[in-house]
């Protein structure tokens, strides 16, 4: 196979299998994997979802090392794979390259930097063919590591390097923590998600934790997230079922869906500012996240319609404390309108003053309420002992010891409810 060089030299062309273009219909989808080797059965079920028609690889660096594995290697018949290495950001307007987006059933994004292919890629031709392909022609799309990063409606850019959970965490602010919302490639079940890779290595938990934190304070909004450790894959079909592919027994592989807590009345950050350490504790309930290990089958699957409902896998709670990543194992969630019961509407809790300066009143004025437990977290995360007293329907906190500042209190009823609500102490 003899590399075709496009014009000046802005991109590689290397191509297997028929040069003439062949019309299928794809059936869409995206398939994220984690980085290192792919997963055999993730990539049939990628391939077999452009029903035969032409693969096309983008990337910016390497060669060709995906044709003959994806053309002969895995037993589905393709057309055609041809990959093709944009050398600088010219190849995003090169005709020839808009050509191939355009009559792909489905594109491979390998991985590298993604600073790159968003440097050379966003707000240009290319970006905006991809989009096309996939709203109009409903290509599968997917991607290997930085490939993957790129995918969501959130994603880390790298744009002034990479960045560590020790660096994240101590200061979600610093310069390394580029979190972009511009738009880029538009994944319909992807729209509020932001994707992480490598995720056998603990050290990332606790950075996209703080990603998840900085979409909040920047955009004001609750993103999910999807992370996959390496050889681990998340296929997604367009009903929005996901489904985990890895080698689980044999190996530790596993994917991960991260979600704020929506059965917290408070779902915001206790502290995430610039120069201090990030605190998303809320009483160890910050957020939810469903751990599946995937196989070789793909059986174990999520629900990204709802984002509540999996087989196969364990719920976790994890949270951050003063800059320090935690998780508990934690139970199912449930965001109905039933699942999370208002207090201030159904029995009448009353907090008073609020702000205040040595004093809190909690009243529950529907005596049928039973209160189990009263909680204090300061900004750090940690759990403060009080002095309570009780006089008839009232339960008085004492606060004169404490320092000025925002707290987290929590009410847990008899059944495991829970009541939070900010604190200040002025």
């Amino acid at each position: 196979m003899i590399p075709f060089l496009g014009f000046g030299q802005s991109y590689t062309s290397y191509l297997t299998g028929s040069a003439t273009d062949i019309v299928t219909s794809p059936s869409g989808g995206v398939c994220l994997m984690g980085g290192a080797t792919e997963d055999d059965n993730a990539m049939k079920w990628f391939l077999q979802r452009a029903n035969g028609g032409d693969i096309l690889v983008l990337r910016a660096t390497g060669s060709n090392g995906y044709n003959s594995y994806l053309y002969s290697g895995l037993g589905v018949t393709v057309n055609s794979v041809e990959t093709i290495v944009c050398n600088n950001a010219l190849a995003s307007s090169d005709p020839y390259v808009i050509q191939k987006i355009q009559q792909a059933e489905a594109i491979w994004f390998a991985g590298g930097d993604q600073w790159t292919y968003i440097n050379y890629w966003r707000n240009s031709p290319v970006d905006s063919a991809i989009n096309q392909a996939i709203q109009q022609k409903n290509i599968v799309i997917g991607g290997t590591s930085a490939g993957m990063a790129i995918q969501g409606k959130y994603y880390f850019s790298a744009q002034n390097g990479t960045a560590t959970s020790a660096t994240a965490l101590s200061n979600p602010f610093n310069s390394l923590v580029t979190v972009d919302s511009s738009a880029f490639i538009n994944n319909n079940f992807l729209a509020n998600t932001i994707t992480d890779t490598h995720f056998d290595n603990p050290d990332r938990k606790g950075r996209l934790v703080t990603f998840l934190a900085r979409i909040h304070t920047d955009y004001g909004v609750y993103a999910n997230a999807i992370a996959c450790d390496e050889y681990t894959a998340v296929c997604i079909d367009t009903n929005g079922i996901a489904r985990v592919f890895g080698g689980h027994p044999t190996y530790d592989d596993n994917a991960y869906f991260i979600q704020s807590n929506c059965e917290l009345t408070i779902q915001s950050p206790e502290n995430c500012s610039s120069g201090n350490p990030l605190t998303w504790n809320l009483g160890g309930l910050a957020l939810k996240t469903y751990q599946i290990k995937g196989d070789i089958t793909g059986s174990k699957t999520f629900d990204l319609n709802t984002w509540q409902t999996g087989t196969g896998g364990i719920w976790y709670n994890w949270y951050v404390s003063n800059g320090s990543f935690n998780e508990q194992p934690g139970t199912a969630i449930n965001c109905s309108p039933l699942a999370t019961v208002n207090f201030n509407s159904i029995t009448e809790i009353v907090i008073y003053p609020n702000p205040t300066r040595d004093k809190l009143t909690i009243r529950a004025n529907d005596l049928s309420f039973n209160i189990n437990k009263i909680i204090l977290f300061n900004q750090v995360g940690q759990n403060l002992p009080l002095n309570i007293t009780q006089i008839g329907n009232e339960i008085h906190v004492d606060l004169n010891n404490f320092q000025k500042g925002i707290y987290l209190l929590i009410i847990e009823g008899k059944q495991g409810e829970k009541y939070l609500n900010k604190i200040i102490r002025n």
